[in-house]
């Protein structure tokens, strides 16, 4: 009868550790959950909102210092400062032509760098449509914004006496009457401090001054 070779037999310690099931194994350690991070804290030395400094105000002025004196021998006198006579130039225009000119005059004013409240500007004929306009509230808040002195004023010459002095005055010869250009002219030349600039015919112009500009 043959013989059955017999199975070896395997030894635990030969396969090694059984595996285990996997209800038997331990569930890893969860890790915690990271919160919310704290706030950095503010940097040392690191400046906060720095509020503005309140405006200097000025000093008082020194009444000794801006009270005039004796006038020296040297000393120029308030008459040698001031012009006695203002500047006077002449644009040629027809009467027609005469306001437009006159308001071209008063945008080069401005250009240069004249503030608009330096300048008045009177008509011989037709009133200028902003002085007619404004004329439409009443008088009252007419001659209220000539003593604001905020803008350029235009007067018609027959109310331009009642206004006052200013560095520059125009005037638009806008009429062909020589009695109202008579009454104009001299009267501007009162009101103009350092330049009068006279817009219409210069030969009616020059008729009414006794002098050629």
């Amino acid at each position: 009868m043959p013989l059955i070779p017999e199975e070896p037999q395997i030894h635990e310690s030969a396969q090694g550790p059984r595996a285990t099931s996997a209800s038997s194994r331990t569930a890893p350690t969860p890790r915690p959950v990271p919160g919310p991070r704290p706030a950095a804290p503010p940097r040392p030395g690191r400046p906060g909102p720095v509020r503005p400094a309140p405006p200097v105000q000025r000093a008082p002025r020194d009444m000794a210092a801006t009270t005039p004196g004796p006038a020296g021998p040297g000393a120029p006198s308030a008459s040698a400062q001031v012009p006695a006579t203002p500047q006077v130039q002449l644009i040629p225009a027809s009467v027609e032509g005469a306001l437009d000119a006159a308001e071209e005059a008063v945008d080069l004013l401005l250009e240069s760098g004249r503030a608009p409240g330096e300048v008045l500007v009177i008509t011989t004929g037709e009133p200028h449509p902003w002085a007619t306009h404004e004329l439409s509230f009443g008088e009252a808040s007419y001659w209220a914004q000539h003593d604001a002195g905020d803008d350029v004023f235009y007067a018609e010459a027959t109310k331009a006496s009642r206004a006052a002095s200013r560095p520059v005055v125009v005037v638009a010869v806008n009429s062909g009457d020589r009695a109202a250009t008579a009454t104009a002219l001299p009267l501007a030349h009162t009101r103009a401090g350092a330049l009068l600039i006279v817009c219409g015919d210069p030969q009616q112009i020059n008729a009414v001054l006794g002098r050629s500009v």
